[in-house]
């Protein structure tokens, strides 16, 4: 795995192979805002620092507590199927 520098500017492309997710999946992290980035025209730029910070594990417990949150509404809504 490539050193993730926290001061460098990540395409999310870049981000991408260093996280080795797909790119669904950056788009949905952004667009939670478990990932945070700036917008530069079209595309978006994460700062590594950002990166560091997701891969952390009080980023993971947080992400954690919040899929047990949608499982459990989703369980509740077809429970009357």
């Amino acid at each position: 795995m490539a050193e993730i520098k926290p001061n460098e500017v990540y395409t999310t492309e870049e981000t991408q192979e260093l996280l080795k997710v797909s790119n669904s999946t950056i788009k949905r992290m952004l667009k939670n805002g478990l990932l945070r980035a700036n917008k530069v025209g079209k595309q978006y730029r994460i700062m590594g620092h950002e990166i560091l910070r997701l891969v952390s594990p009080e980023v993971e417990q947080k992400a954690v507590e919040k899929y047990q949150q949608i499982k459990t509404k989703v369980r509740e809504g077809t429970k009357n199927w």
